[in-house]
């Protein structure tokens, strides 16, 4: 059985009301429920949100009915992965199903694939990993252009390693964590403190599908990328 999984805030102060805010002519938020509902290995929906209106979307859309979210996990400093335990805990105790992946899309990151699904999903029962984590190839690295104050102010290269990393292709591979999708094995779940202490496998996604909104210009470049994304769509195969 596998839980597709939302969670969502009511308070935003990058974006306020972000969440429910009309991208491309659906609420954002609807965008990632689209997509767990639509995909064939779903078995289940779940929303967790502290905001009665983004709840009632949920209900829209099919989500299993799990209350509102508590409040102490509802705050900026909450982390995702005790709402995860959270929403876990309420489908076992609610619902009394047994799990076989757990599978969370974060709203804010609306341009994955339906496949993006599919393929961490297989990816993570291939493997057995403890999570699959959607990743990105960074863009600046800490063993060649990301640098920060040593200890007299002056800037010195993040990551050093033996001799000196002079080109970006000598440079370790490094990725930036991205919230399209993540899948992760129920026990550990339950198990674990935070989302590293397993081992966690790379879902590597292209750039265009991992932008994730957290302020107004984000939201205006995912919405501008959606519209182009539509428009290929819509174009008849030549």
């Amino acid at each position: 059985m596998i839980i597709g999984h939302i969670g969502v805030r009511g308070g935003s102060k990058g974006v306020p009301g972000k969440n429910l805010r009309p991208l491309c002519g659906k609420p954002l938020l609807q965008w990632s429920l689209e997509h767990l509902r639509d995909h064939p290995r779903v078995d289940h929906l779940v929303l967790s949100t502290d905001d009665p209106e983004m709840h009632a979307l949920g209900q829209d859309f099919g989500c299993l009915d799990i209350g509102l979210r508590p409040t102490e996990l509802a705050q900026d400093t909450s982390s995702k992965w005790e709402v995860w335990q959270h929403s876990l805990s309420q489908v076992e105790d609610l619902f009394k199903l047994s799990l076989t992946a757990f599978v969370d899309l974060d709203a804010t990151c609306p341009l994955r694939d339906l496949e993006d699904i599919g393929n961490a999903l297989s990816l993570f029962e291939r493997e057995a990993p403890d999570m699959v984590m959607s990743v990105t190839p960074a863009r600046k690295n800490p063993y060649f252009n990301l640098v920060e104050p040593g200890p007299d102010g002056g800037l010195q290269v993040s990551k050093k390693l033996p001799g000196n990393v002079v080109s970006r292709q000598e440079a370790p591979t490094v990725y930036e964590h991205a919230g399209p999708v993540y899948v992760v094995a129920p026990s550990y779940l339950k198990s674990a403190g935070w989302l590293y202490e397993g081992r966690v496998l790379p879902y590597v996604m292209p750039a265009e599908r991992c932008f994730d909104i957290d302020d107004p210009f984000d939201f205006k470049l995912v919405e501008w990328l959606m519209s182009e994304k539509l428009k290929a769509r819509s174009r008849p195969d030549k």
